[in-house]
């Protein structure tokens, strides 16, 4: 029971690594001079298969071994914690479109390879209340899950900390590209947890 969470931990670890990784500037700049310019064309739907792929083990090993039952919600628990769990779903629905759809899938990438507009920091909808709420959404719809079992616990401390992490990695990225404007909307905005603005 013990080893299977240890393993279901690390295995996220590396998931989270490998994740990470290739969206790290050096990766990118990487990837450039080894393939040329035209990686950009490819390059978001291929982090995004590959972040698919490389979920798939880790998922299928907390399916395999779910360990001990910590707990198992009843009714009424199970409709408002699954109502919540919808509203998780259509924030990161909601959140991605304000992004373009298109480009976060890595879609508008492959029909129009060259860039015909400047980066877009957006700090509307959903991103007046958190800079990363498709993290916050996703916190949010994994510790509502109506049952807890050990492997799930270890999986979700997992992903947890690489949805903060991520965070801070994706920060950087941001006040790379954007400078002050990201700096100033820092400033503003909470990074995970939402909380009233004081005017």
């Amino acid at each position: 029971m013990i080893l299977s969470a240890i393993v279901i931990f690390l295995s996220i670890s590396v998931y989270g690594l490998i994740h990470s990784l290739m969206a790290s500037l050096p990766v990118k700049a990487w990837a450039r001079r080894r393939f040329g310019l035209a990686v950009d064309r490819y390059y978001r739907l291929v982090f995004n298969w590959v972040g698919l792929l490389a979920f798939l083990p880790v998922a299928l090993l907390a399916a395999a071994f779910p360990g001990r039952t910590l707990y198992r919600l009843h009714q009424p628990w199970v409709l408002l914690t699954t109502g919540l769990q919808v509203c998780a779903v259509l924030a990161v629905a909601v959140g991605v479109m304000q992004l373009g759809a298109a480009s976060f899938l890595g879609l508008r990438q492959l029909i129009t390879p060259q860039k015909t507009d400047a980066p877009r920091l957006v700090v509307t909808g959903l991103y007046r209340f958190t800079r990363h709420p498709l993290y916050t959404a996703g916190i949010v719809f994994i510790w509502l899950s109506p049952v807890m079992t050990t492997s799930l616990l270890s999986l979700y401390i997992g992903i947890t900390i690489y949805f903060v992490v991520g965070s801070l990695h994706e920060e950087y990225r941001m006040r790379r590209e954007f400078g002050d404007a990201y700096r100033d909307y820092c400033r503003r905005t909470p990074m995970l947890i939402p909380f009233p603005r004081i005017k």
